[in-house]
């Protein structure tokens, strides 16, 4: 088996948010096939690593990003351990894996989850200009790149001048390998529990509701497509889900009487997603692969899209359950959400789960560094 160690500068155990899910169930399969070591700050939960070893080698402050003496606690431990790979995440702590890769003779990764300079640019950071410096730097001196779609990774080479032969994209993933059967039961069940009719179409929106393109999400369900919808007649409940929404939405309570409702967080996403007809996705900043989308298709539940909240995603593995307008056609998308109530009997093709199913994932990460 291949040595791995991975230098994780996030807490993800337990996986909550859409990138700790993605640390976690990359990380869960890549240790069924490989002897992978993993270190990160001391609030992970170990535990939950049940396929590979977690290490508290990171610090719990900010300081963590300019730890010079991080290098010599994992210089002992890569050299005492004979380790063949680093990978690291993000390009953030790309100083570091630059020093190991020479001082251990390592071959180093660079896994990445967006470009991270045009995602901070589309949020309105003045310093992206220094990041995406940075950010070349630490991809150039990879010998592999992992891009999170084919977009970032024809975005890497163009812009920031990888190579095309060391770059593979290498898709967030998802546990199921089929289409569940329990998706109708699951409805019911939430239909009880929130006091919905059973034949209303469920709509859902979920995300961490700080985060500028998700709070943007909100706007435009409750300020563009929403009215749309009430005009027409459409039998819907839109559920919004999330935490850190901030206080002047009120809850979201002055739009109950206009369908829609709060859920606050919620500890078992997938059972909403599942329940759920219809995923909202509009998406209209950030960067990369927006992995609830990933998750509700693999949950055989309809994606609404903006084209730039579908980003990553092959259409043509996805068949009739992903539905993509144009970016900020409100129009179009709330009849596109209708459309999609009306064809509820379509199921996920099984090509999707060939490429998105973290078991394939990691077949093909192992096979592109052995080649």
């Amino acid at each position: 088996m291949k040595k791995i160690a991975a230098i994780i500068p996030y807490a993800y155990l337990p996986g909550q948010s859409g990138g700790q899910k993605s640390f976690a169930g990359f990380y869960e399969y890549l240790g069924k096939e490989a002897e992978l070591y993993a270190f990160g700050p001391p609030e992970n939960d170990a535990s939950l690593a049940t396929t590979y070893s977690l290490q508290p080698f990171l610090k719990s402050s900010q300081l963590r990003y300019a730890d010079i003496f991080s290098f010599f606690r994992f210089k002992k431990f890569i050299t005492q351990n004979k380790i063949e790979y680093l990978i690291i995440e993000h390009p953030y702590m790309g100083w570091l894996g630059w020093m190991l890769k020479k001082a251990c003779n390592v071959k180093l990764i660079v896994h990445t989850h967006n470009i991270e300079y045009q995602r901070f640019r589309s949020i309105g950071k003045w310093w992206w200009r220094i990041l995406k410096m940075y950010e070349g730097w630490t991809l150039r001196q990879a010998d592999y790149v992992f891009c999170i779609t084919e977009e970032d990774r024809l975005g890497m080479i163009k812009h920031l001048h990888i190579s095309s032969n060391s770059s593979v994209n290498i898709p967030y993933g998802i546990k199921q390998e089929s289409a569940p059967v329990d998706k109708a039961v699951t409805k019911e069940s939430v239909c009880i529990e929130q006091q919905i009719d059973k034949d209303t179409t469920i709509l859902f929106f979920n995300g961490l509701l700080s985060y500028y393109p998700n709070k943007e999400a909100v706007d435009l369900i409750l300020n563009e497509i929403n009215p749309l919808l009430l005009q027409s007649e459409l039998k819907y409940e839109i559920l919004i889900a999330g935490k850190n929404l901030p206080e002047q939405y009120q809850q979201l309570k002055p739009w109950n009487d206009k369908q829609v409702r709060y859920l606050g967080f919620v500890d078992d996403i997938d059972r909403y997603t599942k329940a759920a007809d219809i995923l909202l996705n509009p998406v209209m900043s950030g960067g990369g692969v927006k992995t609830k989308m990933i998750e509700a298709l693999g949950l055989n539940t309809t994606v609404v899209s903006t084209e730039t909240g579908a980003a990553g995603v092959s259409r043509a593995v996805c068949g009739d359950k992903l539905l993509v307008v144009k970016d900020k056609d409100w129009k179009a998308f709330t009849e596109a959400v209708i459309k999609a109530a009306l064809n509820k009997t379509t199921n996920i093709p099984d090509a999707f789960y060939k490429q998105f199913s973290w078991k394939g994932i990691i077949e093909k990460v192992l096979k592109f560094i052995e080649q």
